[in-house]
C-alpha cells in the first residue's frame, strides 16, 4: 500500500536503516534475549549513523529532519521484533523533553550525547505503589542549598541499566494543592551520589530490554538539573504524553502487521490433510479478519501520525488509538499463534517472541482502561 506520509526520500532513508537493521540487529537479537541488554556500542552505531533523534536541529548533533524519519525507524525496529532496542523511546519520547522544556545550556550539554548514542535516557515515572496515577508519587526532592536531595524508587524503568541520563518525576511540594502542582521533572546523570541502579526485572517478553528498579538514596543534583520550573512536571509530562502514545501504538501496528505476514507465509507452506492450513474456509475467514483490522489500524495510526506532524491537538484520538490498536495486535498474536500450531509455542518461531512482547503494550504509556477513562472524560461522560 502507497503511503502519502513518505516521498522518495523517505524510501531512501528506509532502505539504509534497513540494511542497517539487518546487520545490525537482527543477528543479534536472540543474544539480546539471553543477556537481557542491548550492548552500549548498539547505541553508538546508531548515533553515528543518524538514527538517533534524527529530528534534532544540526547544533544539537541531529539532522534537522521531518517526523517521518522516526516513523520508519520505529516501524522497521518494530517489522523485527527488535524490542530490545528501544530507540524510539529515546529518541521520541524522552529527549523531547529536555529539547521542548530544557533551557539552552542544558541542551547544549545533553542533547549532542543523545544524538550520538552516548547519552542513552530513560524516564522514571512509575513507582512500586503508583502507575498511571502520576499526582500520587511519593519520591521527594528537597531544595539543598544549590543542589536537591531525591529519596524515592522507581520501578519498571525501560533503559534502566544502560540509561546515564534519567529524567525523574519527583515531588518538590508535598503539600500542593492539587498534588499535580508539586510535580516537577529533574534530570539525574549517571555517577550521581545516592543514585542506586536495582535489578534488571525479569518480565514475561522484552527480555532484552533491561527494564530495572531505580532507587534514589539520599541523591544529590545540581539544581541547575531541573526541567523548567518547580511544579511544572505534570503539565510537562500530558503534553508529551500525546507523543508517546503515539509512538507505542506505531509500535503495535506494525507488530501486528509483521505477525500477519508470518502467519500468512506459515499457513500458506504448512500443509494439513494434503490442503494448506490457509486453503480451510475457517482459517482463511481468520487471517481475513486480522487483515481487515490491520488495514484499519494502519489508516487511523497514519492519520494521526500526519495531524501530528502538523501540530494538532491529538489528544483524544492517540487515547482512542493507544486503546484500540495495542488490543487488536494482541488479538493478532493470539490467532497467528493458533495457526502455527504446535511451533507458535516455539522459541525459534518468531511468532512466540512477538506474541509475548506485545502483550506489555496495552500496559505501558497509560493502559488501555486509562485510555478509555481519559477519552469519556473529553465526551464529557
Amino acid at each position: 500500500m502507497a503511503r502519502k506520509l513518505f516521498n522518495e526520500e523517505h524510501q531512501i532513508f528506509r532502505e539504509s536503516f534497513r540494511k542497517f537493521v539487518e546487520k545490525e540487529v537482527v543477528p543479534f537479537i536472540e543474544k539480546w534475549e539471553h543477556d537481557g541488554i542491548v550492548p552500549k556500542d548498539v547505541w553508538k552505531k546508531m548515533g553515528a549513523s543518524g538514527f538517533l533523534c534524527p529530528w534534532l536541529e544540526e547544533k544539537y548533533g541531529g539532522s534537522d529532519a521531518g517526523y517521518e524519519y522516526s516513523v520508519v525507524i520505529n516501524e522497521e525496529l518494530s517489522y523485527v521484533g527488535a524490542t530490545a532496542l528501544l530507540a524510539s523511546l529515546h529518541s521520541d519520547i524522552i529527549v523531547p523533553y529536555i529539547h521542548s522544556f530544557g533551557n539552552e545550556e542544558q541542551k547544549m550539554k545533553w542533547l549532542p550525547g543523545c544524538a550520538s548514542g552516548d547519552i542513552i535516557t530513560a524516564v522514571a515515572m512509575t513507582e512500586p505503589g503508583t502507575g498511571s496515577d502520576l499526582a500520587a508519587i511519593r519520591t521527594t526532592a528537597v531544595r539543598d542549598g544549590d543542589d536537591y536531595i531525591i529519596n524515592g524508587q522507581k520501578t519498571f524503568i525501560s533503559n534502566g541499566i544502560n540509561g546515564n541520563l534519567v529524567i525523574v518525576a519527583v515531588k518538590t511540594d508535598t503539600k500542593a494543592n492539587p498534588p499535580t502542582k508539586g510535580v516537577s521533572l529533574i534530570c539525574v546523570e549517571e555517577g550521581a551520589p545516592g543514585f542506586e541502579r536495582g535489578r534488571n526485572l525479569d518480565k514475561m517478553g522484552f527480555h532484552g530490554q533491561d527494564t530495572a528498579e531505580l532507587n534514589f538514596v539520599d541523591c544529590r543534583v545540581p539544581a541547575s538539573n531541573l526541567l523548567g520550573k518547580e511544579g511544572q512536571g505534570f503539565s510537562f509530562l500530558m503534553k508529551k504524553l500525546q507523543g508517546e502514545r503515539l509512538v507505542t501504538s506505531i509500535m503495535a501496528q506494525s507488530m501486528a502487521e509483521a505477525m500477519l505476514k508470518m502467519t500468512v507465509k506459515y499457513t500458506k507452506e504448512r500443509t494439513v490433510f494434503g490442503k494448506p492450513i490457509s486453503s480451510f474456509q475457517h482459517n482463511t475467514f481468520k487471517l481475513v479478519e486480522m487483515a481487515t483490522e490491520i488495514e484499519i489500524g494502519r489508516t487511523f495510526v497514519d492519520a494521526l501520525i500526519e495531524d501530528f506532524i502538523a501540530g494538532e491537538n491529538i489528544v483524544m484520538k492517540v487515547s482512542m488509538a493507544k486503546a484500540w490498536i495495542p488490543e487488536m495486535a494482541n488479538r493478532v498474536a493470539y490467532h497467528c499463534v493458533q495457526l502455527h500450531g504446535g511451533y507458535g509455542y516455539m522459541e525459534e518461531y518468531p511468532i512466540c517472541r512477538f506474541a509475548r512482547d506485545v502483550r506489555v503494550i496495552p500496559i505501558f504509556a497509560g493502559t488501555t482502561e486509562v485510555m478509555k477513562v481519559i477519552v469519556g472524560r473529553m465526551m464529557e461522560l
